[in-house]
Parts: C-alpha cells; sequence; structure tokens
C-alpha cells in the first residue's frame, strides 16, 4: 500500500504541474493575444487546444478562461509581491486586483500556511521577453533569418514536445523588444500554415540554476499552486524555474 500511495503522490504532482502550467499558458495568451475569448484570440484558442491535448480536465480550463475574464475585463491595479521559502528560494506574485488589502491579506496568509515569508527576492531574477513557436524544423533557418532581420539582439533554443511530436523554437530577448520581435514575425508565420506562436510574454526569470530536495520542491509546487487558485493572482514565479534559454543576461 506504501508503495501505491508514493506512486499515486508522484502522479498527482506530475498532474498538478501540468494543470498550473496550463492555466498559466491560458492566462498569459489571454493577457497577450488581445482577448479572454478563444474565437477570438488565436493564440487562446492554442493554449485551449494544448490543454485539452494534455487531458487537462475542462473544469480546469474553464476556470482559467474565467479568470483570464476578469483580468482583461477589470481595471483593477497591477501589484507585485515577493517571498521566500526554505531561506533561499524566491517567490514572485504577480496579482491584480480592485482591492490591495484584500489580496494583501489572502497572499500573506497562503505564504504563512505554507512556511514561506514575505522578503525581496528580485534580485535572483531578471525579466526576459520570451516566444515560442511551433514550427516544421525544415523552416527553423528561415525563421531565425527573418527573426535576425528585426535587429533585435535575441538568445534562441529548439524544443520537442515528446508526448504530441510538436517541435519548433524558443526566443529570448530584452523585455523592451518583445513586441519589435514578434511584429518582425508576424508576418512569416501568418504565411506559414506550420508555424504558429504559442507563448509571447515578458517573464521573470532565475538568474541561476538553484539546487532543492525533492520534498522542498514538491512542498513548494503546492504553494504555487495554492496562490494560483485565488482570483486576484495572475502568474506565479519560483527562483527553481531556471532555464539556460531565459537566465541568459
Amino acid at each position: 500500500w506504501s508503495k501505491i500511495k508514493q506512486r499515486k503522490g508522484a502522479e498527482d504532482a506530475k498532474k498538478s504541474i501540468l494543470y498550473g502550467k496550463a492555466a498559466r499558458d491560458i492566462l498569459a495568451a489571454a493577457r497577450n493575444g488581445g482577448s479572454p475569448i478563444p474565437e477570438e484570440n488565436s493564440m487562446l484558442a492554442t493554449a485551449v487546444r494544448r490543454a485539452k491535448d494534455a487531458g487537462v480536465p475542462k473544469e480546469n480550463i474553464e476556470n482559467a478562461l474565467v479568470k483570464a475574464s476578469k483580468s482583461k475585463s477589470d481595471n483593477g491595479q497591477a501589484v507585485t509581491y515577493e517571498a521566500m521559502m526554505y531561506g533561499s528560494v524566491g517567490i514572485i506574485i504577480e496579482c491584480r486586483t480592485d482591492n490591495i488589502n484584500r489580496t494583501l491579506s489572502n497572499v500573506r496568509e497562503m505564504l504563512n500556511r505554507h512556511g514561506a515569508r514575505q522578503a525581496p527576492v528580485k534580485f535572483m531574477f531578471h525579466q526576459r521577453g520570451y516566444l515560442k513557436i511551433s514550427l516544421d524544423p525544415n523552416d527553423i533557418e528561415d525563421l531565425f533569418n527573418t527573426a535576425e532581420s528585426t535587429q533585435c539582439a535575441f538568445d534562441f533554443d529548439e524544443w520537442q514536445d515528446d508526448s504530441s511530436g510538436s517541435r519548433g523554437i524558443e526566443l529570448a530577448c530584452s523585455p523592451d523588444e518583445l513586441l519589435k520581435l514578434a511584429d518582425g514575425l508576424r508576418q512569416y508565420i501568418q504565411q506559414n500554415p506550420n508555424a504558429e506562436i504559442l507563448v509571447r510574454e515578458v517573464r521573470w526569470a532565475p538568474l541561476e540554476e538553484q539546487g532543492s530536495s525533492d520534498d522542498e520542491k514538491d512542498n513548494i509546487s503546492t504553494l504555487v499552486e495554492a496562490l494560483e487558485e485565488d482570483e486576484d493572482v495572475t502568474c506565479v514565479s519560483t527562483s527553481l524555474e531556471y532555464s539556460p534559454l531565459l537566465g541568459n543576461t
């Protein structure tokens, strides 16, 4: 029974990460694609389709869409909170709220419940513009050349999803140049039926790779999931999410 319980716990943890990522992708697509309605936002429609294909429950997808719609229609104030867990893991919590006192109280309560505390941690991160594009491998060189023609400075890497067989390219740039880079690629992507922008957003990216035990990772994942369930929270980033692409300065 103990082995079954451990296996179920590991499977639940994987599902939690998958569902959380799907919700973040939907929120980011709604925020950056111009509309919280999939029929009016191709980036959002893609995020929803990918969530469904990955087996994310319908209820989770609908909740993410409701949250995205509220975020778009609500002209509340954008606020960011910083926190630390285990004395070394940085957490950045981005919110949009019409009641800062309520949001701060809710965030503090969740941090306290999970053994975290408010603390300055932005020095552990920097902001990077990020584009993820699905693309036929034979077209990557053409897209790269198009990106270079924008005269934006960027880093890039290829990606592949073994479960779906999808492939493509990721690009990282200065947040100030993200719009210029995306606009420069838009015409090429519109003319290529095999190309599609999956993600376009500004991310808080850890500057360095950070080690952590499995138990710590599980507990931090539980905290992130709890924060993301709050209706005022739009994005949660941690210093455990290091990426060589985004970590480049």
